[in-house]
């Protein structure tokens, strides 16, 4: 239906409801004369009379009533979600979908958001742990978290974790009767803990540079995971050698449970952004929880 014709049942309502043109013509902001003539083009497309009109009154017409008790509940509904909308602009609330790889959503996502939701009791977030390349508005998605060179140019992306980079660990008890790899390539001799990648089912290459030289390596070893966390335990178990984030394995190295090698081939990258589309118009809730995420370097 055209929006003219809505706009011809909203000034019907409006005057029956007013029980006057004048009234009605306040409401709506308009001129007794054009209300007048909505109303005449409205009964003309009907080819019925709504309104009894006398200098004195004005009331619906039999089929003036029936048109009204239709139409009023369906509208008055309409005006209902309205004002919830509004609520929800005044009072931030709703669900927010977020996507994130299995670093990210520990690392980075729950530290801010163990803050952020006892401020916003209305708010909540589902946070869905996957590495895989996800779809953000297949899949109903708000945003995802990844690399900042994983992010798609089309996308509206905001820095929520510093400069990371992955290296080289293994334990102490590993090296006790091996020597620790010089370049990447003595890799190919060393027991090495894969991932599993979760999109092409095929497993990491891991990623080296040393100033403007660039190596990918195909490691092999005995045990292969599709997380973090259990390529993090079996190194330090002594399994093998494993390609972490530095921020993940930092404690075990601390504490000399795990020793980190290759360290200068292997240099920082932009850390993790919160990535959505940027035609979509984000809720109040949603703007909320982004400036919360917003990295704000050293900055508590």
């Amino acid at each position: 239906m055209p929006r003219a014709n809505f706009d011809d049942l909203l000034a019907f309502l409006a005057v029956v409801r007013e029980g006057s043109f004048t009234g009605a013509a306040a409401k709506l902001g308009l001129s007794q004369s054009a209300l007048s003539h909505t109303i005449r083009r409205l009964e003309a497309r009907l080819n019925i009379r709504l309104l009894t009109r006398t200098t004195r009154s004005l009331a619906p017409t039999e089929a003036g009533q029936r048109l009204l008790e239709r139409l009023a509940p369906h509208f008055e509904q309409i005006e209902t979600e309205l004002d919830g909308l509004t609520a929800l602009r005044d009072k931030p609330a709703g669900t927010i979908r977020i996507t994130a790889g299995e670093h990210a959503a520990h690392n980075v996502l729950w530290s801010a958001l163990a803050k952020f939701l006892p401020r916003y009791p209305d708010i909540h977030v589902e946070v869905n742990a996957d590495s895989g390349f996800t779809d953000i508005v297949a899949q109903r998605y708000e945003a995802g978290v990844r690399l900042g060179e994983q992010v798609a140019k089309d996308m509206i992306a905001v820095r929520i974790g510093p400069d990371t980079r992955m290296i080289v660990v293994g334990a102490p008890g590993y090296f006790a009767d091996r020597r620790q790899p010089q370049r990447p390539q003595d890799l190919t001799s060393h027991n090495c803990i894969n991932l599993r990648l979760p999109t092409r089912g095929g497993l990491y290459a891991w990623e080296f540079q040393k100033g403007k030289r660039e190596l990918n390596v195909r490691v092999g070893g005995q045990l292969i995971f599709n997380t973090l966390a259990l390529m993090l335990k079996a190194a330090v178990a002594g399994f093998g050698l494993a390609f972490l984030p530095e921020d993940m394995v930092q404690p075990f190295v601390a504490e000399g449970r795990l020793l980190a090698v290759l360290e200068d081939w292997c240099p920082p990258f932009p850390g993790y952004h919160l990535y959505y589309p940027s035609r979509r118009q984000t809720s109040p809730a949603f703007a909320l929880l982004v400036d919360a995420l917003r990295y704000r370097g050293n900055a508590a």
